[in-house]
């Protein structure tokens, strides 16, 4: 079974952190990710970008709307996600656990969410 997980933040709080507090946050991800990859199960694994580059694209009156920024007005935005095929629920949550956001960050509202998928096409 795969399953999504989402890596979340609350912009607001995590800009708010001095830059050394950042930093310190920051550099310890690339080992926990690593740590996460080298179980074999995760299959994809991306960092989103700025917040004032997305884009919400809607069905409206027969024509694609496109607005500015997150669709979802929400103190907590998307900054990451991975996908997972793991044998058991469990252990689909015993790797995520792995995931930075669910072990540093506190200070930013860091979270992860993790979904089973239901449908998944690979190229």
């Amino acid at each position: 079974m795969k399953y999504l997980g989402l890596a979340y933040f609350t912009p607001e709080k995590f800009t708010a952190l001095p830059p050394d507090a950042v930093k310190a946050i920051v550099s310890q991800c690339p080992a926990m990710d690593e740590k996460m990859r080298a179980t074999g199960k995760v299959r994809v694994s991306a960092s989103l970008g700025d917040l004032e580059n997305w884009r919400t694209l809607r069905p409206r009156a027969g024509k694609t709307q496109i607005t500015d920024g997150p669709y979802i007005e929400s103190k907590e935005v998307v900054g990451g996600l991975f996908i997972i095929e793991a044998d058991s629920h469990d252990e689909a949550l015993r790797i995520a656990a792995m995931h930075p956001a669910a072990q540093i960050g506190e200070e930013g509202d860091w979270a992860v969410e993790l979904i089973p998928i239901e449908f998944y096409l690979e190229p």
